[in-house]
């Protein structure tokens, strides 16, 4: 009886297993418009399609949009004597609080020492969203720009992407009459009005930075699969970046390729540190050199000559100075930083480094005499403020001597005199994860005079310049 009873049932999974998979099969079928053969032929040759298909589904609904750090707490902030703060610094090291991270409670601007911090607008650029916002020193916002990504390019893109590059803006300028320009990483650039109303867009892969010169001309990195790579150790096909110039209405100009200035130059050499495949290079900044500054310094101008790019290479760890009109690298130096971004050269003809990863597995800033490689200031966090960001990061020297430093995958942003005293920061308030233990990227924070908006009819009054 029991036999019997169990083959009945044993049966019936078998036909239901059956129906199932002719119910698939016929599925598959009408997609292919084929024989049940070809479907399944399809079926096997597409097997990694399929799984990568599914997976990719799975995990872009997993995601988040935006660009997000799990957020640090920081000692200063938690109210604790000093004495209390050294047992916690011991008590974090045992192995089974290590890792722990709890949500910051601190927002917005957390410090603001009005007579020593220099007094501006900030243009802050967050990846919580593809938005670009002006705030005064107190962190009232008094502008805002936004723009989703499917409204400039609504139908599939011709080339791969990530899909969260979509959902944030990687770098952005503002003009003096408050249009915009804006990057989707990897995608392309955009131009807005004040009123956030596309002027034009242009798909050119543009990533990571932006520079405008003063007669409208438009820097932008971008980038295109190399195939079959020369004058590399690899055979593999690679990531190429460009120096690309458009004009003001985005059309391009010109498109300089940084592979064959190196090629092009006594600095080739550094391409043998290429291992692998893929994003070679990463570049992450580009800086037109300023000619008041260059002619200043005569040794400087041999090197730096009038018009010449400085770029930052991430992954080979180098700086270096690309003369644009003979396409060749004429000044390059790494050995002091590693994963570097924002060089920028200052008045006094140093130059001014992100060092993501330092020597003690930290951040810091570091200015540099680019001649002697003597380095003259540098900023570094401590046990009680902590300072690290393993991507991104920006700084900025400002002309009342402090320096403007972002510090991007901790959402924060601050100001420090040169002595390195905290005189203003900003927090991220954008934060997601259920219990806020996220904080959005902080793309960058940049220090803008009041002076420089010509027509500033569109902005409220800001509250704290002078």
């Amino acid at each position: 009886m029991k036999k019997s009873y169990l083959k009945k049932v044993l049966l019936g999974i078998v036909f239901s297993l059956l129906i199932i998979t002719a119910y698939f099969l016929g599925l598959f079928s009408s997609q292919y418009n084929g024989s049940l053969y070809d479907t399944l032929n399809s079926i096997y040759k597409n097997k990694a399609t399929f799984l990568s298909k599914a997976l990719s589904n799975k995990n872009e609904e997993l995601r988040e949009k935006g660009r997000w750090r799990a957020a640090r707490q920081y000692l200063r902030e938690s109210g604790l004597t000093e004495k209390q703060q050294e047992s916690l610094l011991k008590i974090s090291a045992l192995p089974y609080l290590k890792g722990y991270k709890t949500a910051p409670d601190i927002k917005n601007v957390t410090v603001y020492d009005k007579p020593t911090a220099y007094n501006g607008l900030n243009f802050v650029l967050s990846g919580h969203a593809p938005q670009a916002f002006l705030m005064d020193m107190k962190g009232n916002i008094l502008h805002q720009w936004s723009y989703a990504f499917e409204a400039v390019w609504p139908t599939k893109l011709d080339f791969f992407e990530n899909n969260i590059h979509k959902t944030f803006w990687r770098r952005a300028h503002l003009f003096p009459n408050g249009d915009l320009l804006a990057i989707f990483e990897g995608i392309g650039l955009i131009k807005l009005d004040k009123n956030s109303k596309l002027i034009w867009a242009y798909q050119g892969r543009a990533h990571h930075d932006i520079f405008v010169t003063e007669n409208g001309n438009i820097y932008v990195l971008t980038r295109q699969e190399l195939l079959k790579p020369k004058g590399l150790p690899i055979d593999t096909p690679i990531l190429e970046d460009f120096i690309t110039v458009l004009n003001s209405d985005g059309q391009e100009i010109r498109k300089i390729s940084i592979l064959d200035v190196f090629l092009n130059s006594d600095y080739a050499s550094l391409l043998l540190n290429i291992r692998n495949g893929g994003d070679v290079f990463h570049t992450n900044t580009l800086e037109i050199l300023d000619r008041k500054i260059v002619d200043r310094y005569p040794l400087l101008k041999q090197m730096f000559k009038h018009g010449t790019v400085l770029i930052s290479l991430r992954k080979l760890h180098t700086i270096a100075v690309v003369d644009i009109e003979q396409e060749t690298v004429t000044w390059a130096l790494t050995g002091m930083w590693n994963f570097q971004h924002q060089p920028t050269l200052l008045k006094n003809g140093n130059l001014l480094v992100f060092d993501n990863n330092s020597s003690n597995g930290e951040s810091r800033v570091i200015e540099i005499n680019p001649l002697t490689q003597e380095i003259v200031w540098s900023y570094e966090g401590s046990e009680k403020d902590k300072f690290f960001s393993d991507t991104c990061g920006s700084n900025l020297r400002l002309p009342n001597g402090n320096t403007l430093i972002t510090e991007s995958d901790n959402g924060r942003a601050f100001e420090v005199t040169y002595d390195n005293k905290i005189v203003w920061e900003f927090m991220n308030p954008y934060r997601a994860g259920k219990n806020n233990e996220l904080i959005a990227t902080l793309f960058e924070v940049i220090r803008m005079d009041i002076d420089y908006f010509r027509d500033q009819s569109w902005l409220p009054q800001a509250s704290d310049i002078n």
